[in-house]
């Protein structure tokens, strides 16, 4: 049974998926070190994450080497745990299962988890989810299922550990545990390079570049 104190955001830690190859950009560089507006992809993600107060931050990574994202300081002083997932081509199940080895070593009692290829989702997203006091919660915007989604402890087993699903199969067989959380923002992914040219045209249009 999930308790007041286990829900508080102090026992809710974050894990950002950042382990996949990115196999559809063609850029020069992978997607998540791609810059908009001079500012690389996964950066932009984990600054909104940091700003949402939410600590510990868990980044899975596999494919690509993300240093310069680990050497950075961030706003808040969030910690930052890095964990490389070395069965990172068998999809995202893995990657969540290997953030969530650390989640149990933490001992924490939740963790909001979301993708680092989604630059538009903000902090506030990221902190109402965390703050839910759902055992599944998940954000919406404008009515749609998105990132990022937020799973107690007490569901983690039932998690799938291969393929390239994660969270969305609890989802789906657990309805009657998902609480909805509207959220502003935008959870568009960064696949392709006109996704990144989008991105800059949107803060361009907003004085933001």
């Amino acid at each position: 049974m999930v308790t007041p104190d286990q829900t508080s955001r102090s026992a809710c830690g974050a894990i950002v998926l950042a382990a996949g190859s990115g196999s559809r950009y063609s850029g020069a560089t992978h997607k998540l070190l791609t810059s908009i507006a001079g500012i690389p992809v996964v950066r932009r993600v984990l600054d909104a994450v940091a700003a949402s107060g939410i600590s510990p931050i868990i980044v899975v990574t596999g494919a690509v080497d993300l240093h310069d994202a680990r050497r950075a300081p961030f706003d808040g002083d969030p910690e930052l745990i890095w964990c490389h997932n070395q069965r990172w081509q068998s999809g995202m199940a893995s990657s969540l299962q290997c953030g969530l080895t650390v989640a149990r070593q933490r001992g924490l009692a939740a963790v909001v988890v979301g993708l680092a290829d989604q630059p538009g989702i903000p902090s506030s997203a990221w902190r109402l989810v965390a703050d839910t006091n759902a055992p599944l919660a998940v954000a919406t915007y404008r009515g749609a299922r998105r990132n990022p989604v937020r799973i107690h402890a007490e569901l983690w087993d039932q998690l799938p550990h291969d393929g390239d699903e994660g969270a969305r199969t609890l989802i789906r067989v657990r309805p009657d545990l998902v609480t909805e959380v509207a959220c502003d923002g935008d959870a568009d992914d960064i696949d392709t390079a006109d996704d990144v040219d989008r991105w800059q045209q949107r803060l361009a249009n907003r004085g933001e570049y």
